[in-house]
């Protein structure tokens, strides 16, 4: 993992006022909730007394109670009372939980993981997916795979026509992404099928953002061709743009095998001018939601699962010129993770098709809740 980042763990909607909610995440048992006022609160999940998970406790007015003897503990993380010493009694100052920094932002939880620091940088956020006002559905799931793998699934597009393909659900992507109105569709999955050449391809380098523009042709016939823009942010957030859709994915380690999956997908505009209600407009997006976990991720999982070795870095794949951003990817994640004081990384080398190095992760530190909006 890379440290001094802003991960996106879960969304806003996944933790209310009346319960905790529990979420493991950058191998660490979180626990997320709201005080009376709604201010979001993190904090580790394991109660000092006998290690009980606090998200499996109780809400109590501005305090979490733990499951197994109701300790209490408050928004900074103190324990502020144990039922079984009475009101008044004497509590070590070790029986305390740890905070974690935490923000909201585009509908989403953000935990800091890193040193901890008086100011914290802004949770990063590309235009393409901070500045949109247009109905969207965001579901949630994991996958059994390290996250460098599933990142690298979705900066190498040209798999698409490889990979997704076969099942009946594809034939709305053969129709939609590749068959014409003159065959009625008929003809989209040969088209589909066909387009296997990655041409016109464009890297752009904006701090930590990554933007690819490229097309995916079919060798001897340009005109079946079709135009991408893919969108890479650190440390996990991948917006992909095509004129079927458009969608964000944000990704963020579990632990070393496993991944947390955010996956946004935006209304189609064209349909926007029809449907007036935003419940009708939301209802498509929540359909290839269902069916983008129950087909196209279990295609993808099929191969991305059995990779070998599961964790990408330097010199770990033999990349070609098609996979410019995965490289670039691949590069700047080693300057980044060498940057925060990872050990075990020598300088990234000129070629960026070479890979990077993957070494351990670095410990987290956090003491505060919700960090106030900037102003």
């Amino acid at each position: 993992m890379i440290p001094n980042q802003w991960y996106a763990v879960l969304r806003s909607q996944d933790v209310g006022t009346a319960r905790p909610t529990g979420a493991k995440r950058m191998g660490l048992e979180m626990v997320f909730w709201r005080d009376t006022s709604g201010r979001l609160i993190c904090q580790s999940a394991r109660c000092p007394h006998k290690g009980a998970n606090l998200a499996d406790g109780r809400l109590r007015g501005d305090t979490i109670g733990c499951p197994y003897h109701d300790f209490r503990f408050g928004t900074d993380g103190t324990c502020r009372l144990a039922p079984c010493l009475g009101t008044g009694g004497r509590l070590p100052r070790s029986m305390r939980i740890e905070n974690y920094h935490v923000r909201e932002r585009n509908g989403l939880i953000w935990v800091w993981w890193g040193e901890d620091r008086a100011v914290l940088p802004e949770v990063r956020v590309p235009p393409e997916v901070g500045g949109r006002d247009d109905v969207h559905a965001t579901s949630a799931w994991q996958q059994p795979v390290h996250y460098t793998r599933y990142i690298e699934s979705l900066l190498d597009f040209y798999h698409v026509p490889v990979v997704h393909r076969d099942h009946w659900f594809n034939v709305l992507d053969y129709v939609g992404w590749s068959g014409t109105a003159r065959k009625l569709g008929f003809d989209g999955r040969r088209r589909y099928l066909a387009m296997t050449k990655l041409v016109d391809s464009r890297l752009e380098v904006d701090g930590t953002t990554l933007r690819h523009f490229f097309r995916l042709v079919e060798e001897g016939d340009p005109t079946n061709s079709a135009s991408l823009a893919v969108t890479f942010t650190f440390p996990g957030m991948v917006h992909i743009h095509t004129e079927p859709f458009d969608v964000t994915i944000w990704m963020t380690p579990i632990d070393e095998g496993r991944t947390q999956v955010l996956f946004r997908w935006y209304e189609d505009r064209h349909l926007a001018r029809i449907l007036r209600a935003p419940g009708l407009r939301r209802v498509l997006p929540r359909l290839a939601l269902f069916a983008q976990k129950r087909v196209q991720e279990v295609q993808d999982m099929n191969v991305v699962s059995r990779i070998e070795p599961r964790v990408t870095g330097r010199g770990v794949n033999r990349l070609v010129a098609a996979d410019e951003l995965n490289a670039k990817y691949v590069v700047m994640r080693d300057q980044l993770r060498k940057e925060a004081g990872v050990p075990g990384h020598g300088d990234a080398p000129a070629d960026v098709l070479e890979g990077a190095i993957d070494a351990g992760p670095a410990l987290p530190n956090g003491s505060a809740a919700e960090d106030p909006a900037p102003a």
